[in-house]
């Protein structure tokens, strides 16, 4: 129900922010939570680069890093390759780290695209790793080039996206950051929780917003007091959900579904549960809606 909702996102912004409680303390940060976001922000110790080619280099070394880790962790991958780009000039300005997807046919790879305007001003706290693994791999590459190169999928299947399916996974995925030998760093970890926390916030303020619980100006409010976000990108984001109403609610949603579910199978199965092969069955057919995915995915659990 959109009350149950509404709870979650509550308890999931106290969960997120004390644990970005934690990381502050553990590097001794003196001041509030609001300081240490700018301190992030602003910090030229976080701005290490001086090209958009060595954001690149840095980019690349996060795939290799994760790859020992990934290949224990998924052995469905995809045939589509998959490049590394920055965003083209014109639209940087607009434009957020994005994928595009290849073609199953090879004509085109599936392709990370890194919105470079500055390269001096490029943050690397705000979320460089945990994006990679949402936006690139595991997350959408490994989605949507798995779901569109099963043949034995009617054609439309391997096409079709459910929201709480694709964006549900790619947040998942930016939770196995640790278990890829990723968020070694705590302000990477910062980055990832204040990746994470958005999508939190999104269950508390389009519910309100849309049972009357919260005016416009008051949603803007908590976001402004509960994450790094700016007055501008505050408004954005409400705007966003006042015309797409439950659209942002389907991240966090799905992601929460599929840690049910993964938690419900390796406590079921045992010792006979196996992380890849839940991730290869969790993929293999696509996106689909979260209870029918749930119930092909309970006959998976029965197989001997």
């Amino acid at each position: 129900t959109p009350e149950e909702i509404y709870q979650t996102g509550l308890s999931e912004v106290k969960r997120i922010r004390n644990e970005m409680e934690e990381i502050k303390n553990q590097v001794g940060f003196k001041g509030d939570l609001n300081s240490f976001f700018n301190f992030m922000k602003t910090d030229t110790q976080f701005m290490p680069f001086k090209t958009a080619d060595e954001i690149l280099t840095a980019t690349r070394n996060i795939q290799t890093k994760i790859e020992p880790n990934l290949k224990k962790m998924f052995t469905l991958t995809p045939k589509t390759k998959f490049e590394i780009r920055q965003t083209e000039a014109f639209r940087a300005a607009s434009a957020s780290a994005e994928y595009y997807p290849g073609l199953p046919d090879g004509s085109r790879p599936g392709i990370y695209y890194i919105p470079i305007v500055e390269a001096t001003k490029y943050n690397v706290t705000g979320g460089m790793e945990s994006t990679f693994l949402h936006e690139a791999i595991p997350g959408h590459h490994y989605q949507s080039s798995i779901q569109s190169e099963n043949l034995a999928l009617p054609i439309f299947r391997r096409f079709l996206w459910y929201g709480a399916y694709g964006e549900g996974y790619a947040l998942y995925c930016e939770s196995l950051g640790k278990e890829l030998g990723l968020y070694s760093d705590p302000y990477q970890q910062m980055g990832a929780l204040g990746d994470e926390i958005l999508r939190a916030i999104r269950l508390v303020v389009d519910v309100a917003m849309h049972t009357g619980k919260m005016t416009r100006e008051e949603a803007i409010a908590y976001m402004m007091e509960n994450e790094s976000i700016s007055e501008e990108g505050a408004i954005a984001e409400i705007e966003r959900y006042m015309v797409y109403p439950a659209q942002a609610l389907s991240y966090k949603t799905g992601a929460l579904k599929i840690w049910e579910l993964r938690e419900k199978y390796s406590k079921l199965l045992g010792s006979k549960f196996n992380l890849a092969a839940f991730h290869d069955e969790f993929l293999k057919d696509g996106c689909m809606p979260l209870d029918i995915i749930e119930n092909s995915m309970d006959e998976w659990a029965k197989k001997p």
